[in-house]
């Protein structure tokens, strides 16, 4: 069987996210899915998501973060699938951000 080709998931996660574990969460259930990219906090309130591994463990990813951790509401995902561009190293907190990478 072949193995299954990396792509990326681009999510701003909305809600009551910020303030409750949310960035943790996502590390911890990225780094155990074996996924690269990075999460951080959007001055909006929101929370930005770049992920990048097989279409079947994003997929189980964005269950996670339609979840959250407890004490977050999650109210909805925006989702983009991208082609995957394997620049990340691990799974990564950058400094939080005042817009999203789409703004930059």
């Amino acid at each position: 069987m072949a193995e299954e080709k990396n792509e990326r998931l681009h999510a701003l996660v909305e809600g009551m996210v910020q303030g409750v574990g949310f960035r943790f969460f996502v590390t911890r259930y990225a780094e155990e899915l074996h996924l690269t990219g990075w999460v951080r906090n959007l001055w909006d309130g929101r929370v930005e998501v770049m992920a990048e591994g097989p279409r079947t463990t994003l997929e189980t990813m964005l269950k996670h973060l339609q979840e959250g951790p407890r004490g977050a509401q999650v109210a909805k995902v925006d989702v983009k699938w991208q082609l995957a561009t394997n620049e990340f190293k691990g799974f990564q907190v950058p400094p939080n951000l005042y817009k999203t990478s789409e703004e930059q």
